[in-house]
């Protein structure tokens, strides 16, 4: 066979060599150790809240050791491709503050970064293993490659074009350009010189030294529309633009074989691989003798959470989402918090060593202490700049409330902020308007009352003389000193410890007096500081709600 000609007789079209592009697309020049890694996702639709994983992981690699982290969108699947997807995954990692050096945004050196721009690039490489008979073009028809499938199935063998099920491998020149001529299309596939007998050895950096079997498939390089598959594609991409480590779900280590023949028959070093675990959910599930035991299994797309913009929608701070997947990554990341309150999460020294090779369970809960966390720390008029841009886009009416009397807002926000134990009311933006509609009038729902064990002359009573002695120019002793007075005077003792030792004596303590208050008030029987509600609700406001309780 004259590859050359074989090579001719297919890529009749194709221009540029591989040494053009080799010589277009240059190594990088960047400091010894810096690593290169990349994000490729396919748009398809749905971003699932895994994939914020090896995303963390590569642009950690990259940005700790001086090197680039980039975006490139594997699109040559026209018939996975979804309209909108792929500015809906742009958009989502811009939320979360992901920064890409190079990408279809930003541009760089080894553009296009977009796979559907690059076709000429793949055929260049494709020509080059068919004039090398490392490639050839099979023929054969979707109806053939159908009853071989269901054949090897009936054999149970391994179904894939291989051995004695192929039938294009050695056509002869003459026999290929009649099929050609004939008007046949025709995919490229790679000449596999595997062994299933065979072990390739193999360390990953994050499951360490494996063995896999080498792949024996002739499986295809190039479709019938001249695009390349993803094997291919990631292939010429990843050696082109320097890609040094690629981080991936482990699902793909089935085809490491596969990858790894390509890079050989292209000349290409293979990057380092890490291959990360699947984020799992434990679930509660029942045997045969109704034993309740809990299982880990796979984070689906169906379940609540497992979309990334789940967590846009709900007003989830972009820094609690990282600091979360940070500690699904590395041990130690809990630890190095508490040592480093104030520290970004990028100062964190993350570690591959640090990873773990078991599944990563995910857990909402453990998300939402984090969120509480992070947005503890928050200034009041920090949390009002990011409260509003949400609110705009997700609940116009909070929004007008909100943008109405900043200053209200403002003061709201700033109840029990700052200092050593600052407040944990919330941890997502659509937590806020729950938790602080009280303070508006047209939110104020009476949501609570006073426990059943107290009368109503008593409570009246009480919440009377409170209103007498009521004024908004006390400070918050002055303030609190008159209830306890009020109460003693109602028989309400001013002391709690007092109370707990001899409570025969007393309808209730103090605590009780000011719950009477704050449900008047607030409508709860839980709420922040309730002098500083007061002041903010104004004299008028807060003599008006307790007379509507009283009314009551």
């Amino acid at each position: 066979m004259d590859y050359k000609a074989l090579a001719e007789l297919l890529f009749p079209n194709v221009e540029n060599t591989t040494e053009y592009y080799e010589e277009k697309y240059k190594a990088r020049n960047l400091p010894e150790g810096a690593k290169v890694t990349r994000f490729a996702p396919s748009p398809t639709g749905f971003v699932h809240f895994g994939s914020m994983l090896p995303v963390v992981v590569s642009e950690r690699l990259a940005h700790q050791s001086g090197g680039v982290f980039y975006l490139r969108i594997e699109d040559t699947d026209d018939k996975r491709y979804v309209e909108g997807a792929e500015e809906d995954l742009i958009n989502v990692y811009k939320y979360f503050g992901v920064s890409f050096d190079e990408s279809i945004m930003a541009g760089g050196e080894y553009a296009p970064y977009r796979q559907s721009e690059r076709k000429d690039v793949y055929s260049a490489y494709a020509k080059k293993l068919v004039a090398e008979g490392k490639a050839y073009p099979c023929f054969c028809s979707a109806e053939e490659l159908d009853e071989t499938r269901k054949l090897q199935e009936e054999r149970k063998v391994v179904t894939g074009y291989w051995g004695e099920y192929v039938k294009c491998r050695d056509l002869t020149l003459e026999q290929v350009e009649e099929n050609i001529k004939a008007g046949k299309e025709w995919v490229l596939r790679i000449k596999s010189n595997g062994n299933p007998e065979n072990k390739i050895k193999f360390t990953d950096l994050i499951k360490g030294a494996i063995e896999i079997t080498e792949n024996h498939i002739d499986h295809i390089l190039l479709k019938r529309d001249g695009m390349p598959t993803y094997h291919l594609a990631h292939g010429v991409d990843d050696h082109l633009m320097g890609t040094t480590h690629v981080v991936r779900g482990e699902e793909w280590l089935p085809s490491l074989p596969y990858h790894l023949q390509i890079f050989g028959a292209l000349g290409f070093k293979a990057p380092k691989y890490l291959h990360i675990s699947q984020l799992m959910k434990a679930v509660e599930v029942e045997d045969e003798e109704g034993n309740v035991k809990t299982v880990k299994k796979k984070l689906s797309k169906r379940d609540m959470g497992a979309g990334l913009s789940y967590y846009i929608e709900k007003g989830y701070t972009p820094e609690s989402v990282m600091e979360y997947v940070l500690t699904c990554l590395n041990s130690n990341y809990e630890d190095w918090r508490r040592a480093n309150k104030d520290a970004h999460y990028t100062e964190f020294p993350f570690s591959i060593k640090k990873m773990s090779a078991s599944g990563t369970l995910f857990d909402l809960a453990k998300l939402n202490d984090v969120s509480k966390n992070v947005v503890s720390k928050l200034t009041a008029d920090e949390v009002y700049d990011r409260l509003t841009v949400w609110a705009k886009e997700y609940d116009g009416e909070f929004y007008n409330l909100l943008v109405n009397d900043e200053a209200l807002a403002k003061g709201i926000l700033s109840i029990g902020r700052g200092g050593n134990k600052s407040r944990k009311d919330f941890g997502t933006w659509s937590e806020v308007k729950p938790f602080i509609s009280f303070f508006y009038d047209e939110l104020f729902v009476r949501e609570e009352n006073v426990p059943e064990s107290f009368d109503k002359e008593t409570v009246n009573g009480v919440l009377e003389a409170f209103l007498a002695s009521f004024d908004l120019s006390d400070d918050q002793n002055t303030w609190f000193g008159k209830i306890k007075e009020l109460g003693a005077e109602k028989g309400f003792c001013p002391d709690v410890k007092a109370y707990k030792a001899s409570p025969e004596g007393y309808k209730g303590h103090v605590g009780d007096v000011s719950t009477f208050i704050r449900v008047a008030v607030t409508g709860r029987t839980n709420s922040p500081d309730l002098y500083a509600v007061m002041q903010l609700l104004g004299k008028e406001r807060v003599e008006k709600r307790i007379r509507d309780y009283i009314n009551l």
